[in-house]
């Protein structure tokens, strides 16, 4: 029995006068193009920011695998990648002068392309030579741009001093930038995003550049706490309400200030411990989830700084501190979003175990072949902030930046091939074989967990 050719029924003649159809709308449109000189023109040199900009994203994106193309052994020939990297120098170049053009939105583009290729390359030689050209725009822009431009230009700042944190251009570029970052921060009258930015930008590049400067870090220090201050109790004892923005403002100027005094002397800690614990436990109370979270993290972490320099030491209400550190751990208030009630349960569990018992549950982060460990408190808030400003180019950075890698204890990077990069992974047999053990141990120690919060409860 012959099958019916349901698929290819009368295949032959509408398809074929429909293509024909095709090709004469085609061939009749072709010619435009090519009229309309003025217009054209005006339609090209608009589309031509978007173009340049969409081009280095493209480029950076593809580039930003932690695994270079030669580890990877793709065949690519020298001079191929040679050609890709001048390629790209000029892409950057063109970014660079569209920070000075009047048209905001190429301004804004030029700023969104070079924050891609900051946070998912390592251009330090690149940068060196051009650091003054964009060192003036960026200040340009922090100072006549609007609030989407202020934003863009202090997390560019912020990744420019990441790149250039390693050689003594860093700290020049920081002396620049400083003076702006904190006016905009300082001023009441900014808009709340663009003060954020400048807040997350203050601490990060005084961290990379002014480590050394005890001048320049207690300026920064002393910027940020003007600011997250004023969400502590008033005299009355109430803690005082803001707006969403303002308070999200408070609590990146938090995590700044915790960042810089990771770098501070043991003498300058402990004023700071006896200045601001009390009132940052009193902070716990606060309404904002993401405010409570910064005041635990922070308070753990003076209390780390504290005991690091002395052994004996004490706080002296830490029963009262424990007890509102359980409340947070097993919050279940029906109030609260469900996905924020996990994460202050998880953070809280973990503050409240360093403080109680002098310990940090480890936590292995690996990145090609290599790994670090975050077993302390200083060691997870540099590593956040990081994370912050890089986004998931910092696995990129970890394995190819020399700052990262001094401040994590890395060592030079590595050159690896391409035999050395697949004898070190790992076989999906053994991996099978891990995540059952993994899970396994998970399991009981959340069985543990949760029949000692039955106890309490």
């Amino acid at each position: 029995m012959q099958r019916s050719k349901k698929g290819r029924r009368g295949g032959n003649n509408q398809g074929s006068q429909r293509q024909e159809l095709l090709q004469f709308h085609l061939s009749a449109k072709a010619p435009q193009s090519g009229k309309g000189g003025w217009n054209g023109a005006k339609a090209e040199s608009a589309a031509s920011d978007d173009d340049v900009a969409s081009e280095v994203l493209s480029h950076c994106s593809s580039a930003s695998d932690t695994t270079s193309v030669n580890e990877e052994g793709t065949g690519t020939e020298p001079g191929d990648e040679q050609t890709a990297a001048v390629e790209m120098e000029d892409k950057l170049k063109q970014c660079i002068d569209n920070l000075m053009d009047k048209s905001v939105k190429s301004r804004l583009n030029g700023l969104e392309s070079l924050k891609l290729a900051f946070s998912s390359k390592t251009l330090c030689d690149f940068l060196v030579e051009r650091r003054l050209t964009l060192t003036d725009c960026l200040e340009r822009c922090l100072r006549k741009g609007g609030v989407e431009e202020q934003a863009a230009a202090a997390q560019v700042s912020a990744l420019l001093c990441i790149q250039l944190g390693g050689v003594s251009e860093g700290e020049e570029i920081f002396k620049v930038l400083q003076p702006i970052l904190s006016t905009i921060l300082s001023d009441p009258g900014a808009n709340p995003a663009a003060r954020q930015s400048c807040a997350s930008a203050l601490g990060m590049c005084c961290y990379v550049a002014a480590a050394d400067n005890v001048e320049d870090l207690c300026k920064s220090l002393s910027h940020l706490e003007s600011i997250f201050t004023e969400s502590y109790p008033k005299r009355d004892g109430t803690l005082p309400t803001h707006k969403p923005g303002i308070q999200a403002l408070h609590c990146t100027a938090l995590q700044s200030w915790s960042l810089l005094i990771t770098i501070c002397p043991a003498s300058r800690v402990d004023k700071l411990l006896e200045e601001h614990l009390p009132r940052l436990q009193a902070c716990l109370s606060s309404n904002d989830v993401h405010f409570r979270i910064a005041v635990g993290e922070t308070i753990a972490l003076l209390i780390e700084l504290a005991r690091e320099s002395d052994r004996e030491f004490v706080y002296e209400d830490t029963e009262d501190l424990c007890e509102q550190l359980k409340g947070l751990a097993t919050d279940s208030n029906k109030y609260r979003a469900k996905t924020d009630r996990r994460k202050q349960r998880s953070v809280f569990r973990e503050v409240l175990h360093s403080i109680e018992s002098e310990d940090f549950t480890e936590e292995r982060i690996r990145f090609s072949v290599e790994s670090i460990y975050i077993d302390c408190w200083v060691r997870r808030r540099i590593y956040d902030a990081f994370k912050e400003v890089l986004g998931s180019g910092v696995l990129h950075h970890l394995q190819l930046n020399q700052l990262l890698r001094d401040i994590f204890e890395l060592g030079p990077p590595l050159m690896l091939d391409r035999v050395s990069i697949r004898a070190s992974k790992v076989s999906r047999f053994e991996k099978h074989l891990y995540n059952s053990a993994a899970f396994k141990a998970r399991t009981k120690i959340r069985n543990k967990v949760r029949d000692k919060r039955a106890d309490v409860l």
